[in-house]
C-alpha cells in the first residue's frame, strides 16, 4: 500500500484561450464562468469525498488547468481553508498554482501568497516571440519576463519555470537561448521538456515542422551541459532543480503515491488500509461538474486497477525517475510480487537500458533517452493467433 504522505490536485478548468499543442481538460474563458459557483462546488466535492475516503494530512496541493491564475485569490484561499479543515495541511505543506505569463498580475500574485500558495509554476514555454506565436501563447517575451519579477515582488522563493524545446522550426542555438535566459532568472526549478503532438489538438490535427532527430539530440546534450553548469541536478526526464527544491507534488505522483482530485475532470488514487487501489476520474464538462459536486454523481468512472494495469501504471511513473526505483517499493505500492518485473527487466538490461544493484533499479542515460523502448521491455507479450 502508499506510505507516502498523499497530495491534492485542484483542476481550475478555464483559459483565456486553448493552445494547439494542449490535450488538458481546459475551457475558453465566457462571460457566465462563475469562479464562487465553481469553489463552491469544489468545497462540496471535497466534504463529501471525507465521508467516503479517509485521508491523512496532504504533503502538497497543486492547482492546475486551464489557467489557475485567472482564479481570484479569495477563491483560491477558499480551497485552502477548505482544505486545511479536512483532510489537513501538513505544517510544510508545497502549496503550487500553475500561472501563465500573459494573466500575471501584481495583485493576484500577493494575494496568492497571502492565501498560502508558496510555490508558483509560471509556463512560459519560450523567451521568442516567434516562437511563442507558433504555440498559440498569448503572451511575449517582456510579460514572461515581468510575470517572473512579480512573483519574487509578491514574495516567492520557489518559482518553477517551464521551458520547452524541439519548437517549429527551432535550431539549437534558439533551444539554448531560451533556457539561458530562464537561468538568468535564478529558478529554482524548471520544466525542460520537448514538445510532443498529442492526440486531438490542432497540433496533431495540423502537425507544424518541428526539428529533425538530430537537432534533438544536440538540444538535449548541450541543454543538459548548461543545466549542470548552473547547478541543476535532474531528477526526472524534464525536470531540474536546486539542491533542495524538487517538486514534492511530482515525485508523489512518480513513486505512485495516492492524491486526492477535485475539479472538473480530475484523476483521483487512494489506497485503502487494505493495500486495494481505487482510481475515480471527475466530469469532465465544468456545467456537469458544478452540477454533481457533492454526491456519487460527480464521478464520471471509478474502478480499481488489475495487477497488469497496477504494474504499468508504476513504471509509467517510476521509469521516468533518474535515480529510478526500488523493487521494495514496487511491492509495496502496487501489492504485486517483485518476480512479474524479472522478465522485462533482463531485457531491459540486454539493451542497455537500466542497471540493476542491490533490489534497486536505474535507468540509464540510454533508458531515459528512449523511455517507451524501455516501457515496452515489460509490455506483456501478444499471442498470434
Amino acid at each position: 500500500m502508499s506510505l507516502a504522505q498523499p497530495g491534492a490536485y485542484v483542476h481550475i478548468p478555464w483559459c483565456v484561450r486553448k493552445c494547439p499543442y494542449c490535450d488538458f481538460n481546459s475551457h475558453n474563458l465566457r462571460e457566465d464562468s462563475d469562479y464562487t459557483q465553481y469553489v463552491d462546488a469544489l468545497i462540496a466535492d471535497l466534504r463529501w469525498s471525507l465521508t467516503q475516503r479517509t485521508w491523512r494530512p496532504l504533503r502538497s496541493v497543486f492547482f492546475g488547468g486551464g489557467t489557475p491564475s485567472l482564479c481570484p485569490p479569495e477563491q483560491i484561499g477558499r480551497v485552502l481553508d477548505a482544505l486545511r479543515a479536512g483532510p489537513g495541511l501538513h505544517p510544510q505543506a508545497e502549496i503550487t498554482l500553475e500561472a501563465n505569463p500573459g494573466t500575471a498580475d501584481e495583485t493576484h500574485f500577493a494575494g496568492y501568497r497571502q492565501a498560502g500558495v508558496n510555490r508558483l509554476s509560471i509556463g512560459v514555454q519560450s523567451f521568442q516571440d516567434d516562437k511563442l506565436k507558433a504555440l498559440g501563447r498569448i503572451h511575449d517575451q517582456h510579460a514572461a519576463d515581468r510575470a517572473i519579477g512579480l512573483a519574487r515582488s509578491a514574495g516567492f522563493d520557489n518559482i518553477n519555470i517551464d521551458i520547452m524545446h524541439g519548437l517549429p522550426q527551432q535550431t539549437v542555438a534558439d533551444a539554448l537561448y531560451d533556457l539561458r535566459r530562464a537561468l538568468n532568472h535564478q529558478p529554482e526549478h524548471l520544466s525542460w521538456y520537448e514538445l510532443t503532438l498529442e492526440p486531438q489538438t490542432a497540433f496533431a490535427r495540423h502537425p507544424p515542422t518541428l526539428p529533425e532527430e538530430a537537432t534533438l539530440a544536440a538540444i538535449e546534450a548541450q541543454g543538459r551541459r548548461t543545466l549542470r553548469k548552473a547547478g541543476f541536478r535532474r531528477y526526472e526526464v524534464s525536470a531540474w532543480a536546486q539542491p533542495g527544491r524538487r517538486a514534492r507534488h511530482n515525485l508523489n505522483y512518480w513513486r505512485y503515491g495516492d492524491f486526492l482530485a477535485l475539479g472538473a475532470g480530475a484523476h483521483e488514487k487512494h489506497t485503502d488500509v487494505r493495500g486495494q487501489i481505487q482510481r475515480s476520474a471527475r466530469q469532465r464538462a465544468p456545467g456537469r461538474y458544478i452540477a454533481s459536486a457533492g454526491g456519487a454523481e460527480v464521478f464520471s468512472q471509478q474502478s480499481r486497477p488489475a495487477a497488469a494495469d497496477r504494474q504499468e501504471e508504476f513504471l509509467l511513473n517510476a521509469c521516468r525517475l533518474v535515480h529510478g526505483f526500488s523493487l521494495n517499493h514496487f511491492e509495496r505500492t502496487t501489492g504485486l510480487p517483485r518476480s512479474r518485473l524479472r522478465a522485462g527487466l533482463e531485457r531491459a538490461h540486454e539493451l542497455s537500458l537500466v542497471r540493476e544493484r542491490s533490489g534497486h533499479v536505474q535507468p540509464t542515460a540510454r533508458g531515459l533517452r528512449y523511455l517507451n523502448t524501455l516501457l515496452m521491455c515489460f509490455a506483456e507479450p501478444i499471442n498470434a493467433g
